[in-house]
C-alpha cells in the first residue's frame, strides 16, 4: 500500500493535483481520514481549514470509515417516480444522491466506483448506459452520425470513419485562424446551456495575451434530466478529444482538462484509455503529427457538486479552491484556469467541431430548420414511451419529438407537463406549438439550455414536483450569495406548506416576489434560474396551486 507521502508526491507534480489526490486517498482507504487530509494539506500547502471546507462541500467524499462502499441511490425527479425511496430502503446503509444521469434507465446506484442500476425488488446490474436508438426522424445528424457503429469508441473504429481527419488537415494544411473562421461561420453555439458563440469564444482566447492557454471540457453534467454528454463520452470519446485538440490548435492552448462528473466512474476509464491511444498514435502530446503543435490532455474527476457545472466554479474546483462562482468580469477567456486565457466548452459543443470542419460551415447550418443553425441533443425521460437521447434539428416541433419520435404518452395517460433545460427552465404545461429553439422558448418564459426534457403525465402532482425541484436547488446552492441561499429555502418551505401566508392571493404574491428578487440579484445562474420553477407553476398550473392551497386549510 502506498504511504501518504508517496501518494502526495505522486500527484503534487501534476497539473490540477488536488482532486485526483483526494480520489487516490478515497479509493485507497474508503474515506478521507484526518491523517490523509493533513498529508494533503502539507504536501500541497493548502491551509487545513480551507481544505476541510472544500472537501466537505462535495457530496461524495466520505469522512467516515467505510463511507465510500455504502450505496448511494439517485433521488432525482425521474428516479423518485420509479421508486428510488423504496430501493434505498432495501439497501443496507444507503444514502440519497442527486440525479446521476441515467434517467433513461433508472435507478442508478453507486457502490465505490461501480455504477449499478435497478428497481425495487430486483437485483442491481452493472450494464452500459443505453446507446441512442436508431435515428427515428431519419434526418441528418452531426454528433450521432457514427455513434451507433460497432467499435466507435476505439481509435481504430473512430479513424475508420474519417476520425482525426479534421485535426490532421488543420495541422498539416490549415491555420488556427482558418479553423476559427469555419467554426464562427457554422453558427455553433455552446451546447451546455449558455449558448455563447463558440467561434467568438475561441477567437477571444486566441487574441488574449498570456499563457499557457488552456482548453477545459465541462463534462460535469449535473443538471437533473440531462445525460447526453455521458453517451457521447461513452460511445464516441475520440470525437470529444479531437474537438479539444482542434480548439487547442485554433487558440494556441498547450494543455487541456476534461472535468468529469463524479457519478460517471465508468466513463473515466473510457476517456483515459482513449487519451492513451491518441497519445500513442501521435494525436496528443508533443509535436502532434510531426508538427510544432503540442497539446497535453488530462482527466480530472469531480466529487459531486451541481454548482461545478458553472464554468468559473469548475475552474476554482480544478485549481483546488473552494468551488464558489467567480465574479464577472473578468471572464475565463482572459482570466480562466490559473488566471490565464481559457476556453471552457461543453462535451456536445466540442464533439460537434470535427464534423463541422470535415463537412463545412454551410453543411452544419443547413441541419437546422428555418433560420436556425445546427442540431441539439435532447435527453428525454419520464412518462413517455421511448426515453433516451435524440439529436434534433434546432427548430423541431416539441410535439414531433414527443409523439412521433418518442412514441407518445404511456398507455391510458396524457401529457401534463414537461421541463426544459433539465429543471432550470421550469415547467411548460402548454406546448402544442412549441419548437425546440431559444427564441420560441424564451418567449414562453423558459429556455432550451442543456437540452434535458422530463415528461410528466396526468397522474403527477405538479406542486409536489415543484417542491422537489426547489429542494434540489436549495440543497445545491453554494451559499455564496444570500438571495439564492435564502430564496431557494424560502420557496421550498412555501411549496411544502411549511411557511407562507394562509391567504392564497398573498401566498402567490409572496412567492412571485421572492422569485423576482432572486432572479434580479443572484450571483450566478442557479439563483437566476431556480425561480422559473415557481413562475411556471403559477403561470401554467394555477388550478393545481389553488387546489393545493385549499387542501392546506382542512
Amino acid at each position: 500500500m502506498s504511504t501518504d507521502q508517496d501518494l502526495v508526491a505522486r500527484w503534487a507534480v501534476e497539473p490540477a493535483p488536488l482532486l485526483p489526490l483526494l480520489h487516490a486517498f478515497h479509493n485507497r482507504d474508503g474515506y478521507l481520514s484526518e491523517a490523509a487530509l493533513r498529508a494533503v494539506s502539507e504536501g500541497l500547502r493548502i491551509p487545513l481549514a480551507d481544505l476541510y471546507g472544500t472537501v466537505t462541500f462535495y457530496h461524495h467524499f466520505a469522512r467516515e470509515e467505510g463511507g465510500h462502499s455504502r450505496p448511494r441511490v439517485c433521488d432525482g425527479p425521474i428516479c423518485k417516480l420509479r421508486g428510488s425511496d423504496e430501493l434505498m430502503a432495501e439497501l443496507d446503509g444507503a444514502t440519497p444522491m442527486p440525479c446521476a444521469g441515467r434517467c433513461d434507465d433508472p435507478i442508478p446506484v453507486l457502490v465505490e466506483n461501480r455504477y449499478l442500476a435497478g428497481r425495487p425488488g430486483a437485483k442491481l446490474r452493472e450494464t452500459p448506459a443505453p446507446m441512442p436508438d436508431d435515428n427515428p426522424g431519419e434526418l441528418e445528424e452531426c454528433c450521432f452520425a457514427g455513434i451507433r457503429e460497432d467499435g466507435r469508441a476505439t481509435l481504430m473504429g473512430y479513424c475508420s470513419d474519417g476520425g482525426y481527419g479534421a485535426l490532421t488537415r488543420a495541422v498539416r494544411e490549415g491555420s488556427p485562424a482558418g479553423v476559427i473562421e469555419v467554426v464562427e461561420a457554422s453558427g455553433l453555439a455552446g451546447r451546455g446551456g449558455a449558448g455563447f458563440p463558440t467561434g467568438r469564444k475561441w477567437r477571444a482566447v486566441a487574441e488574449a495575451p498570456g499563457g499557457p492557454k488552456t482548453i477545459v471540457c465541462n463534462a460535469d453534467e449535473g443538471e437533473p434530466g440531462c445525460f447526453k454528454d455521458r453517451v457521447l463520452m461513452d460511445y464516441d470519446p475520440h470525437a470529444v478529444i479531437e474537438g479539444m485538440a482542434l480548439a487547442a490548435f485554433a487558440t494556441g492552448a498547450t494543455r487541456g482538462f476534461i472535468y468529469l462528473r463524479y457519478e460517471y466512474p465508468h466513463t473515466e476509464r473510457i476517456l483515459e484509455d482513449a487519451i492513451l491511444d491518441a497519445r500513442d498514435a501521435g494525436l496528443l502530446g508533443q509535436r502532434i503529427l510531426g508538427s510544432d503543435f503540442s497539446f497535453e490532455l488530462y482527466v480530472r474527476r469531480g466529487a459531486g457538486a451541481y454548482i461545478c457545472g458553472e464554468e468559473t466554479s469548475l475552474l476554482n474546483s480544478l485549481e483546488g479552491k473552494h468551488p464558489f462562482p467567480r465574479n464577472k468580469p473578468p471572464y475565463p477567456v482572459t482570466h480562466g484556469f490559473e488566471d490565464l486565457p481559457t476556453v471552457v466548452n461543453n462535451v456536445e459543443t466540442l464533439a460537434s467541431v470535427p464534423p463541422i470542419l470535415a463537412k463545412g460551415a454551410d453543411w452544419y447550418r443547413g441541419l437546422g430548420l428555418g433560420d436556425h443553425a445546427g442540431t441539439k441533443i435532447i435527453s428525454l425521460s419520464g412518462d413517455v414511451q421511448r426515453p433516451g437521447n435524440y439529436e434534433v434539428p434546432i427548430g423541431l416541433p416539441l410535439d414531433t419529438l414527443l409523439n412521433d419520435w418518442a412514441g407518445g404518452p404511456l398507455e391510458g395517460r396524457t401529457f401534463q407537463a414537461v421541463t426544459m433545460a433539465g429543471l432550470s427552465g421550469g415547467f411548460l404545461g402548454k406546448f402544442d406549438d412549441v419548437t425546440l429553439d431559444e427564441p420560441c422558448l424564451r418567449a414562453r418564459g423558459s429556455f432550451l439550455g442543456a437540452g434535458g426534457i422530463m415528461v410528466f403525465d396526468d397522474r403527477r402532482d405538479m406542486v409536489d414536483l415543484a417542491r422537489q425541484a426547489m429542494a434540489f436547488f436549495a440543497h445545491e446552492s453554494c451559499g455564496k450569495c444570500f438571495p439564492c441561499r435564502i430564496g431557494t429555502q424560502r420557496l421550498t418551505e412555501r411549496l411544502a406548506g411549511e411557511a407562507g401566508p394562509a391567504d392564497a392571493d398573498e401566498w402567490k404574491r409572496e412567492v412571485a416576489d421572492i422569485g423576482t428578487t432572486m432572479a434580479a440579484v443572484s450571483a450566478c445562474g442557479l439563483g437566476i434560474a431556480a425561480p422559473l420553477i415557481t413562475q411556471s407553476l403559477l403561470r401554467d398550473f394555477p388550478d393545481a396551486v389553488d387546489a393545493n392551497l385549499e387542501a392546506r386549510k382542512s
